[in-house]
């Protein structure tokens, strides 16, 4: 099906990891293919992907962790830093992916980011 016949929609996500390279890498890439998954995503049908992190994940941006395992290699990427808000749950990256699709986006929250999105937590076997 071409992108014609698509709509544009938003993809969110998100999920809590330890400031460390390899936690952020792994935690990218649990929550990437997740959503790749769920949603029957294709490289092409994405317009682009956007993390933003909280404050105190320093050792890696979650753009960069996702070149280096293979996704997205003709997508643009972005990453900014979350707004440090009062009580915010530490250690989060959330995700936005902008893609063409002809079905309701299936979002995800994973681990800890489960209370910011109840009705889209990941109840996993």
């Amino acid at each position: 099906m071409s992108n014609m016949q698509k709509k544009i929609c938003a993809i969110r996500g998100a999920i809590d990891t330890k400031n460390t390279e390899q936690a952020i890498r792994n935690s990218v890439k649990e929550l990437i293919t997740f959503l790749y998954n769920e949603n029957n995503l294709v490289e092409e049908d994405i317009v682009s992907i956007q993390f933003t992190v909280t404050k105190d994940l320093t050792e890696l941006n979650p753009a960069a962790a996702l070149r280096s395992l293979g996704f997205a290699d003709n997508v643009p990427l972005f990453c900014s830093q979350e707004p440090d808000v009062k009580n915010g749950l530490p250690n989060m990256i959330r995700v936005m992916i902008t893609v063409y699709l002809d079905a309701i986006p299936k979002h995800c929250y994973l681990g800890l980011a489960k209370t910011l999105r109840p009705e889209f937590a990941i109840k996993m076997k």
